[in-house]
C-alpha cells in the first residue's frame, strides 16, 4: 500500500518524515548536545507511550511514510519496546515504509535482537570518536566498550548501522582516517555533522567547536577517492561514495550549505510540541489538541495548520566569529 502525500507545506514539499522525541532524559551528557547538570522535564509533562501511539498513527494516516524515534536516549524510556512493538504495526499493513531510530547505542545490547524482530531493518548510531578516553571525556558519564558491544549485537541482529560523528575542531580531526577505516571494515556507513547552535552547555564555546564539513571533505580526498551521489534517504545529508571501500559518507551541513530546499520532515517533541523546523522556536502544542478531544478529527486539523506554517529554513549561522540563529532548546527536547 502507498500513501499519497497529503501534507503539503507553502513550499510544495510533501512531509513523509516524522522524528520522535519519546524522552528528553539520556544517559550521556555529550559536550555539544547538553550542559553537565541538565534539569529534565517532570515525567508527567510526557506524552505516554499511548499518546505517542495515537501521534503517530495521526501523522502516518496523512501519509508519514517514515517514523525515527529519538530522544534524549530513547532506549532509557520505560517500556520503551512496549511502543516499538504497537507502532510497528504499520510496517506490516505497509502504511509505514521504515521505523528506525537513532541512539547513543549505551543500551543497544539489551534491545537489538527486539528490534531487529519488529522489523527495524537501520539504526543510526552516534559516535564521535574511537579513543576510551575522549569518548568519557565528550559524553562526560558514557563508556565506549558498552556502545561498542551494542553495535556488535545490532550487526549480528541483521540491522545496518550509520554511524553519526559530530566534526568537532581540535578533537576529531586527528582521527578521521581512522573512523572511516573502523566502518568501511564493518560495512557500515557514515555521516560527518557539523555542530549545530543548540541550546546552552554551560562552559562549552560553540565557535571553538565548530569545524566546517568542506575542510573535512578535503581531508578525506587526501586519503580516498570521492564520488558524488544522488542518494537521497529521506534526510539533510549529501552522500558520496568512497572509491577504495564502497561505503557511503554524508555530509550533513546546516552552517556551510544550507539543507532546507528539500526538507520533508517536522519534529514531535517528547512533550506533543510539533517543531515545523528544527532550527526555528515556532511549535505548535498538539499534546494540548490530544488530551481535550477524543476524536481524532480536532488533532488532524492542528497538524495540517501546523505544516502549512512550515517555514522555508533555519537562520543557523557561524558567519564572522559569531553564533546566529541559535535555538534555546537543547537538541535532546527536539529530537535532532
Amino acid at each position: 500500500m502507498n500513501n499519497i502525500p497529503k501534507l503539503i507545506d507553502p513550499f510544495n514539499r510533501a512531509i513523509t518524515y516524522l522524528r520522535v522525541s519519546v524522552t528528553d532524559r539520556c544517559d550521556f551528557r555529550c559536550v555539544y548536545c547538553m550542559s553537565e547538570n541538565m534539569n529534565f522535564l517532570p515525567k508527567a509533562d510526557l506524552l505516554t507511550l499511548e499518546e505517542l501511539d495515537k501521534m503517530c498513527t495521526a501523522f502516518i494516516s496523512q501519509g508519514v511514510e517514515k517514523l525515527r524515534i529519538t530522544g534524549g536516549e530513547p532506549l532509557v524510556r520505560r517500556n520503551i519496546m512496549e511502543f516499538f512493538n504497537s507502532i510497528s504495526r504499520h510496517l506490516k499493513t505497509g502504511a509505514l515504509k521504515e521505523l528506525t531510530l537513532t541512539t547513543n547505542g549505551s543500551q543497544l545490547h539489551r534491545f537489538a535482537e527486539q528490534l531487529a524482530e519488529i522489523g527495524i531493518k537501520r539504526i543510526n548510531v552516534s559516535l564521535d570518536t574511537l579513543n576510551e578516553e575522549k569518548f568519557s571525556q565528550i559524553t562526560r558519564w558514557g563508556r565506549l566498550v558498552q556502545v561498542l558491544k551494542g553495535i556488535d549485537a545490532a550487526l549480528a541482529a541483521g540491522i545496518k548501522i550509520k554511524i553519526n560523528t559530530v566534526a568537532l575542531k581540535d578533537f576529531n580531526e586527528d582521527e578521521l582516517e581512522k573512523i572511516v577505516k573502523w566502518c568501511a571494515n564493518r560495512k557500515m556507513d557514515l555521516t560527518f555533522i557539523e555542530v549545530m547552535p543548540m541550546g546552552d552547555i554551560g562552559n562549552e564555546n560553540r565557535l571553538n567547536q565548530y569545524w566546517p564539513l568542506s575542510d573535512l571533505r578535503k581531508r578525506l580526498t587526501k586519503t580516498w577517492t570521492l564520488k558524488d551521489t544522488d542518494e537521497q534517504t529521506g534526510g539533510p545529508a549529501r552522500y558520496v561514495r568512497v572509491y577504495e571501500t564502497g561505503q557511503k559518507i554524508g555530509f550533513i551541513t546546516p552552517m556551510t550549505h544550507n539543507f532546507c530546499e528539500s526538507c520533508n520532515r517536522v519534529r514531535l517533541t517528547c512533550t506533543g510540541e510539533l517543531y515545523q523546523c528544527l532550527g526555528q522556536e515556532d511549535q505548535v502544542d498538539l499534546r494540548k489538541v490530544l488530551r481535550k478531544n477524543s476524536e481524532i478529527e480536532p488533532l488532524l486539523e492542528a497538524i495540517h495548520n501546523a505544516i502549512s506554517k512550515k517555514p522555508k529554513g533555519h537562520d543557523f549561522d557561524y558567519s564572522r566569529q559569531s553564533i546566529s540563529g541559535q535555538m534555546s532548546r537543547h537538541m535532546s527536547h527536539t529530537g535532532g
